[in-house]
């Protein structure tokens, strides 16, 4: 989930250091982990700042484009993520209700938006309801919103690197697990103060519990290269 390669790549890497593994395993660790990491990681994250960057980018799943909706904060920040097989008002209702909590602390004051009237639609029907913050402003400006155009191309080099989603669920999970790894490395917990694989990896091992003793293949050697 961390980095450009493909399951299969991942496979002669682990066969490298003498471990036998199939592309199909690592899929199915994939599935089974990565809503498990999100929600030992949302506990951890730093707050984030309430002047928002919401866009959308376009993932393939089964040969057709669907829509990944996605939010940040004024400083990159990742707020939350939400795939939907349209671009409509619709889908962007859905990913208003998901992000925007009334009387939190960190409901946003101002939301940067681009052109698409959906944004606009999806937030006079909250609006109608009661559950749109009375002091959040819908700002909708493309040129503002370059920080989260920036920061769709680090989530999708990752996903280049696939074969391809089947099905949407298998798209959402792999997202999942992609965008959380991102939010670990763009330092939204404050776990360290250096960015360098071992902290993130020891972090990691502490959500799940795992010790290092359960790796003896490594514990107690360098590694030649």
């Amino acid at each position: 989930l961390s980095y450009r390669l493909s399951y299969r790549d991942l496979v002669e890497i682990m066969d490298e250091r003498g471990l036998k593994i199939t592309h199909s395993t690592i899929l199915r660790w994939v599935f089974r982990y990565s809503d498990s990491l999100k929600n030992k990681v949302r506990p951890h994250l730093r707050k984030t700042l309430t002047s928002w960057r919401l866009d959308e980018t376009y993932i393939k799943v089964k040969g057709k484009w669907t829509y990944l909706y996605r939010a940040v904060d004024r400083e990159g920040k990742t707020i939350d993520f939400y795939l939907n097989r349209k671009r409509d008002s619709k889908a962007a209702l859905s990913f208003f209700k998901k992000i925007i909590r009334l009387n939190s602390p960190q409901t946003p004051h101002v939301i940067n938006v681009d052109k698409n009237s959906a944004y606009t639609h999806a937030k006079q029907k909250l609006e109608r309801e009661n559950k749109w913050p009375k002091q959040c402003k819908l700002r909708q400006n493309k040129y503002m919103n370059n920080i989260i155009e920036q920061d769709h191309r680090t989530v999708k080099w990752k996903m280049n690197h696939t074969m391809g989603y089947h099905t949407m669920w298998h798209a959402s999970t792999t997202i999942t697990g992609v965008e959380t790894m991102h939010m670990l490395r763009k330092r939204q917990v404050p776990f360290y103060n250096k960015k360098n694989a071992q902290s993130l990896r020891d972090f990691i091992h502490r959500l799940f519990d795992i010790t290092r003793s359960i790796f003896p293949l490594y514990s107690n050697r360098k590694m030649a290269f």
